[in-house]
């Protein structure tokens, strides 16, 4: 804010200036002096009537057609005399009069405490400066939050009598928004960073969203599902339930409301009123149920051109977007971009992982049953190993044998014929005898065979 010592000399250079196109009222006979530092003051009468009011005129000059606020107040009432066509603005055109008190043309100020701050400076001739306040102008569905770096300068006549105050003022409310939308969008991309959950995010940014936005807006987010033939809810946190329930799976085609136009063409949809438009042909009564009236949709691209699901923004009255509601769309439907493809890529890499983990479990599972195999083999050509070894010293020691002359199956009465025949039974017992006694033994012992050393025996099966 330009000191008010700079804007007199600035108005006493510009007073050829052609006359404002706003309305005001001439005072005369009076003096004022405006302050350049807040809390420092004038006690002296500065100039004539003449040259108050041609410092009054160049005043409007200099205002009249510029962004910063001005309104020239009078008396305790703080009457509007003269005001430049952007504090209307600020306001509202439709409040555009002067000659009401401040009071009467902006009542939501008293609750504010603003009317408080002129009285303070009516009686005590104090200036005071404010450095981004937020005022909430309006009231009702036209309340529009705000934000100013101003000056209340009081006014003096020639003696010195305050008699009015000077309201100066810049809106910064763009540069307050802006400061705003960019801290949310840091957090938003710190977020996704740091991998919160992607619901999360998308609430988060629904959020910001529907706070930062002038006008009252509700944001929902959609999901796409693979094949991009259907869309799923993502975030919605101002919607009514019964209604995200509702548009949750519709199918992405030509005519299918907002969103499901935009997923299918690739491109943003503007409907401006719901009531009118044939793509909400079979939404109407849903719309309308839910209160809504107008919705932007726009789609969410990945960077190779897939889609990822739709950005909508809806109103409860029919409207057109501003080049700053589609630079904001931009900004958050790039954002939402961002976060999808991250969450897929991180679900990519979970079910990867995954993947992996059972593969190597199964290999494990392999492995294991391997080793036991092989140990089970190893045992059982050990047992092998060890019978071979005993039945060759078996062997070795039957051969080692030597052969009986006489029949050793004579029993107690022995007998003195010779032994031909070999015979032996299942528990490995053996005995040379004769043809009549091995016959005998044959029919009386069971399980006994003959075994006969010209087949070759074991050896002779073993080596079939």
């Amino acid at each position: 804010m330009a000191s008010a010592k700079h804007l007199r000399t600035t108005a006493t250079l510009t007073a050829r200036v052609a006359p404002p196109a706003f309305p005001y009222s001439q005072t005369r006979g009076e003096t004022h002096t405006m302050t350049a530092v807040p809390g420092q003051r004038s006690t002296a009468a500065v100039g004539s009537a003449a040259a108050e009011q041609a410092a009054e005129e160049d005043l409007r000059a200099l205002f009249g057609q510029s962004i910063a606020v001005f309104a020239s107040l009078a008396g305790p009432s703080h009457l509007v005399e003269t005001a430049n066509p952007a504090f209307f603005a600020s306001i509202g055109e439709e409040r555009a009069r002067v000659g009401v008190a401040i009071a009467e043309l902006m009542p939501e100020l008293a609750g504010q405490g603003f009317i408080a701050l002129l009285d303070q400076v009516f009686q005590t001739g104090e200036p005071y400066t404010g450095r981004d306040v937020r005022v909430v102008l309006g009231s009702g569905p036209q309340a529009r939050e705000a934000f100013f770096d101003f000056t209340y300068e009081p006014r003096r006549d020639a003696d010195g009598n305050v008699t009015g105050i000077r309201v100066l003022g810049v809106e910064t409310t763009q540069v307050k928004h802006a400061q705003r939308l960019m801290a949310e969008h840091r957090a938003l991309l710190e977020q996704i960073a740091r991998q919160a959950p992607l619901t999360e995010v998308l609430d988060g940014m629904a959020r910001c969203i529907e706070n930062l936005a002038p006008q009252e807006v509700l944001v929902s987010v959609l999901l796409a599902d693979p094949d991009a033939r259907h869309l799923r809810h993502g975030a919605a946190p101002s919607l009514p339930d019964f209604y995200n329930q509702a548009i949750d799976g519709i199918a992405t085609g030509e005519g299918v409301g907002s969103c499901g136009t935009a997923a299918h063409r690739r491109e943003p949809v503007i409907v401006t009123d719901i009531a009118t438009d044939p793509f909400w042909d079979d939404f109407r009564d849903l719309a309308d149920q839910a209160g809504l009236a107008a919705c932007w949709s726009t789609p969410i691209l990945a960077r190779d051109g897939g889609l990822l699901g739709t950005f909508a923004m809806y109103h409860r009255t029919p409207r057109i977007p501003q080049d700053t509601d589609l630079a904001l769309t931009r900004l958050f439907a790039g954002t939402a971009a961002l976060a999808i493809e991250r969450h897929h890529i991180e679900q990519a890499k979970l079910a990867a992982e995954a993947r992996a983990k059972a593969a190597n479990d199964e290999l494990a599972k392999v492995l294991r049953v391997e080793r036991e195999l092989r140990a089970e083999a190893e045992q059982r050509a050990a047992v092998a190993a060890e019978l071979a070894t005993q039945m060759r010293a078996a062997a070795a020691a039957q051969a080692a044998a030597p052969h009986p002359e006489r029949c050793q199956l004579g029993g107690a009465a022995g007998c003195t014929a010779p032994a031909e025949v070999k015979i032996a039974d299942s528990w490995g017992d053996a005995a040379w005898g004769c043809p009549a006694h091995v016959e005998e033994a044959i029919l009386n012992v069971r399980s006994v065979f003959i075994a006969s050393e010209e087949l070759g025996g074991l050896t002779a099966y073993l080596n079939r």
